[in-house]
């Protein structure tokens, strides 16, 4: 349609050139009007023709493509037809299975629904035969199903705690039997092969004077001898009414040493002015620097520890100036490795890898007044920078069971700790830490139910429970024990082990009138 529109446009236009054609020639002049005008006429005629044989020639192709349009047209309307209709009957075919499966669905639902309704009468009939023998049951009873329920389960309870405190107790009577029998011979050869003697001593050291008149040198001209040895050392010196004696107070011992030592060297030179100070404590720090590796190398050489790092070699000797308990930590460390490489030795484990751990186990204390943590977790980081193997670190880390114990060498150098601290003269103890370690187990135990007394003996290695029969049972008795000996271990620091023993008494009183 717009072909034949276009061609009609064209003819429309070369008719009207024509005829303004002809127009504008008969306004010509006669003498040149006939001879224009023919002209007009004969090119009019010419472009008229032209232009009908082009207008046929597009009106032609116009139909023929249209032509060709239409039977493509024809074609892809019948294509879509025959699948419409091919889809038509698939749609037909579904409908008819889904409406068989309906049927069969709703043939089986009515089925089911018929033999629920048999199933639902045959319970209520079981239902009702069970209420009449229940009823019948209780009537002979004369009790209720809860409280047959209750008793039941009161006596089962009662029967399985008493077989169950009866099997607990003889396991672990057999056990503790075993293990005491083992464990003492073991101990017992380990101590036998050791025998060590501990220095004690306290935390301030005295420095011995010829006479009370240095106690005035020392103090100097406006106190400007002191003022310099304690800038100089780091330390506080007590110039008291002792006589014949001046006390250096200090927590580092490191320092405490490197001031005694100086201050005998001016005491013995006569020297005292802040020159001659500085230069003995730089001295002194010389000489304990020297003793300190000195200490450091004979405790591993003496272990038998080779390949350790300087720095732990340093901290090792650092020891010799800590104490514990009045107990020297250096002589500490050198006992527990030798009593752990014995135990070691007699129970086929690893003795360098256990001489290691003892020796190494309390090495944080040379340095725990310095980094904040405790000492067993303080060593075990400063022997792992240093390279130390990891079991070694283990054992450090976990001999009070701040981290896991992951080999039994571990196990060991926990136990040589014990050993070597809870033996008879290895440590003492003031007045007041044991008054008060005594009264904190007593208060431990105290805040559990069910506890009516409870009395630490032997100076705080045993405490003893009386317990109320009517709220502990056998069970809870032993669970009280366990419960009592985690808090000590939790709350506590104390040298060697402290039984829990757990009494329970009941007693039956009668009045003859």
């Amino acid at each position: 349609m717009d072909i034949l529109i276009l061609i009609l446009d064209f003819v429309i236009g070369a008719a009207a050139g024509a005829v303004v054609a002809w127009l504008v020639s008969s306004r010509m002049t006669t003498s040149q009007g006939k001879t224009r005008l023919e002209q007009a006429e004969l090119e009019a005629r010419a472009i008229i023709s032209q232009g009908n044989e082009q207008a046929l020639k597009l009106l032609n192709e116009a139909e023929d493509k249209a032509r060709v349009l239409t039977l493509e047209s024809e074609e892809a309307t019948t294509k879509r037809r025959r699948e419409l209709d091919r889809e038509d009957e698939r749609l037909r075919a579904r409908r008819e299975e889904l409406d068989k499966r309906i049927e069969k669905l709703e043939q089986r639902e009515q089925n089911l629904n018929k033999r629920q309704s048999r199933l639902d009468k045959q319970q209520n009939d079981l239902e009702k035969a069970e209420a009449e023998k229940l009823e019948q049951l209780q009537q002979i009873a004369q009790m209720t199903v809860d409280e047959a329920r209750r008793d039941l389960i009161a006596q089962v309870e009662r029967d399985a705690r008493q077989d169950m405190a009866r099997t607990i107790r003889q396991v672990e009577a057999e056990a503790r039997e075993e293990a005491d029998s083992r464990a003492r011979d073991v101990i017992a050869l380990a101590v036998q092969r050791l025998a060590s003697e501990h220095v004690s001593e306290i935390s301030v050291s005295v420095v011995t004077l010829p006479s009370d008149e240095m106690k005035g040198r020392i103090i100097g001209r406006a106190g400007r001898n002191i003022r310099a040895f304690e800038i100089a050392t780091g330390v506080d010196v007590v110039v008291d009414d002792t006589p014949e004696a001046v006390t250096i107070s200090s927590f580092d011992p490191v320092r405490r040493e490197v001031a005694k030592r100086a201050l005998a060297k001016l005491v013995v030179d006569g020297r005292i002015h802040p020159a001659r100070i500085e230069k003995l404590v730089e001295d002194s720090k010389a000489e304990v620097e020297a003793s300190i590796k000195e200490e450091g190398e004979r405790a591993a050489y003496e272990t038998g520890v080779p390949g350790l790092h300087p720095e732990i070699i340093k901290l090792l000797g650092r020891l010799k100036f800590r104490t514990s308990y009045g107990q020297n930590q250096n002589a500490h460390a050198i006992e527990t490795a030798h009593i752990a490489g014995m135990i070691a030795a007699e129970l086929g484990a690893d003795v360098a890898l256990a001489k290691a751990g003892g020796l190494l186990h309390d090495i944080g204390k040379a340095i725990d007044h310095e980094v904040e943590g405790t000492h067993a977790l303080i060593g075990a980081d400063f022997a792992k920078r240093y390279g130390v193997p990891a079991k070694i670190v283990n054992c450090i880390a976990s001999h009070h069971h701040e981290v896991e114990q992951e080999c039994v060498e571990a196990y060991i150098v926990e136990a040589a700790d014990a050993i070597s601290g809870a033996r008879p003269g290895a440590r003492r103890e003031s007045l007041d830490t044991y008054i008060k370690r005594v009264k904190t187990l007593e208060d431990i135990a105290n805040s559990f139910d069910g506890v009516d007394a409870s009395y630490a003996l032997q100076a705080g290695r045993e405490v003893r429970i009386l317990v109320r029969p009517d709220v502990v049972d056998d069970l809870k008795a032993l669970q009280l024990a366990r419960d009592v000996a985690r808090k000590i271990e939790e709350t506590m620091q104390y040298p060697g082990q402290i039984k829990v023993q757990v009494i329970r008494e009941t007693r039956a009183t009668e009045m003859a009138k």
